[in-house]
């Protein structure tokens, strides 16, 4: 029997979350016909997509508003496409600003299957979304072991499919070997440095991670600052870097091939001695490579208001919140002082066995060991249309 799908995603996470969902799906099903939004790693799948995907790449309002005009636009296409296909099944991929309205357009005209893949963090902020989302999605895909009662509860059917980070590759012996010989660290203990990878997090964090690494070094002076950056901001951390410790060391991905400045990213992550690190996925990825970190980030002061009046939860980081512990340290809005990070991430020298152990029970909590997230994701679909 074949089957008809209409797939969208609208960041680089969301296409290699669509990568491997429709690598999992052509597995279990070969006769599968797919039309939709993605980029290149979906295009190495077979999608041919509509637009370049990069068009719903927008983040933060002043980015949003000069588009909108151009983004209902592409909603309104977008909805009359899959209209037009009637495929079994319309899968959105997070980007829930682009995904959520067509797929009510969709709904408002058809009784099309609808599955969201990766669940909002309700758990969170803002629990009044998943009613919301319940009009006009039938199937959520999550990430994290403790979303699906959410979603449940708010009307919708929803499977926990694991977390992407447990397919990631992990640096092996030989490429740790590279790494320090190319970069010249030898066998000397380095705190890897992660200041944001948007230009605004940059901006807000450098500064109090550059004091409070200079902190750092003064009372661990064999320790060394290593700083890889992402692409996008690989400019303005150099720059910050000029206030930093002397001999921070920053690894640019411009500055080689692709595969190589991967190759060269993991084996940091995984060879490094302990992290300071902004808020968010950054955390699981430390925890893949059973790296130690401190978690801290500065909001402004409009943000951090609203955010201590809204949150339902007492952590920001995933290692955390997965793990059911607290063992991993947060320097956050006004405790995101160069003092405080300072003195955790000395505390992390001589003490981190807790957060190893946390770091392995996130892993095995996400799916590590298991049916690949992608494969995983594809049977919970096609099991749900059966």
């Amino acid at each position: 029997m074949s089957l008809s799908v209409f797939i969208l995603a609208g960041e680089p996470s969301g296409d290699r979350l669509g990568r491997a969902l429709m690598a999992g799906v052509k597995q279990l099903q070969p006769d599968v016909c797919f039309e939709g939004i993605g980029g290149t790693l979906m295009a190495e799948e077979g999608l041919s997509s509509r637009f370049p995907m990069e068009e719903l790449s927008v983040m933060g309002l002043a980015e949003v508003l000069p588009k909108y005009r151009h983004l209902k636009r592409r909603i309104r296409e977008t909805a009359e496409a899959v209209l037009e296909m009637k495929p079994d099944v319309l899968i959105t991929i997070d980007s829930p600003d682009f995904s959520l309205r067509v797929a009510r357009l969709v709904k408002e005209r058809s009784d099309i299957r609808s599955v969201h893949y990766v669940a909002p963090s309700v758990w969170a902020w803002r629990p009044k979304r998943a009613a919301k989302m319940a009009e006009v999605i039938d199937h959520v895909l999550a990430l994290l072991p403790f979303e699906p009662p959410y979603m449940e509860a708010a009307g919708m059917e929803c499977d926990f499919v694991g977390h992407p980070v447990v397919a990631e590759p992990q640096a092996t012996e030989e490429e740790i070997s590279t790494f320090r010989t190319a970069f010249g660290l030898g066998e000397a203990p380095f705190v890897l440095a992660l200041p944001g990878s948007r230009r605004s997090e940059v901006a807000r964090l450098a500064p109090v991670f550059g004091e409070a690494l200079a902190e750092f070094c003064a009372q661990n002076p064999e320790h060394r600052v290593v700083v890889p950056a992402a692409g996008p901001v690989a400019g303005a951390v150099k720059e910050a870097l000029q206030a930093w410790p002397e001999g921070s060391l920053l690894i640019d991905p411009s500055d080689f091939d692709p595969s190589i400045a991967k190759a060269h990213k993991r084996a940091a992550f995984a060879a490094a001695d302990l992290a300071l690190a902004a808020s968010g996925t950054v955390s699981l990825e430390l925890a893949a490579a059973r790296t130690p970190m401190v978690i801290a980030y500065r909001f402004q002061w409009l943000t951090w208001q609203i955010m201590k009046r809204m949150a339902l939860i007492d952590t920001v980081t995933l290692v955390n919140l997965v793990s059911d512990t607290r063992v991993v340290p947060e320097c956050l809005g006004p405790n995101c002082t160069a003092e405080n990070i300072a003195k955790n991430l000395s505390d992390l020298v001589t003490s981190s066995e807790d957060q190893h152990e946390a770091m392995d029970l996130t892993m095995e909590r996400l799916g590590l060991g298991g049916e690949a997230p992608g494969l995983r994701a594809a049977r919970a679909i096609l099991q749900r249309l059966s």
